[in-house]
């Protein structure tokens, strides 16, 4: 028993701490899903329509954290970090973890502690309602209006 323990430690010493569910560490930036408020890819941060979501989103959770991707266009980083700051909110630029392709994470609001929010897509969750054109209803006419005229 001493041995297996013994090899355990020097194995997190040469290789460091396992992590626990890593493929979804380095989605998420190094959190978990169940801790997302909401996502942005870096080409959702470039929507003006997006931008005024996640300010939405921010107000409504004023204790959460915001995770920026690192390697993005330093000018639409600092966008975002304006508007965090100006909201009182905590942020944390990633290095680890990300990629600078356009459908990679670019920023995520998160809990500390699971929240289990169903949809975190920003564009899923702020879907533009389309007016449906507007349909008259024809009154329905009684068995007895349909049998004498």
């Amino acid at each position: 028993m001493a041995q297996d323990d013994l090899q355990k430690h020097l194995d997190n010493a040469m290789y460091g701490t396992p992590l626990l569910k890593p493929e979804e560490q380095r989605k998420y930036m190094g959190t978990f899903r169940e801790r997302c408020y909401l996502t942005m890819t870096i080409t959702q941060m470039n929507s003006s329509e997006n931008k005024t979501s996640f300010l939405t989103e921010l107000k409504q959770h004023p204790d959460a954290t915001v995770l920026l991707n690192g390697s993005m266009d330093i000018a639409l980083q600092s966008s975002y970090i304006k508007l965090i700051n100006e909201n009182n909110t905590n942020f944390t630029v990633v290095n680890d973890f990300v990629t600078n392709s356009p459908d990679a994470l670019g920023l995520i609001l998160t809990a500390k502690e699971a929240v289990n929010e169903s949809v975190i897509d920003i564009e899923e969750k702020y879907a533009k309602k389309e007016e449906e054109p507007a349909t008259v209803e024809t009154p329905k006419k009684s068995f007895w209006h349909k049998l004498f005229h």
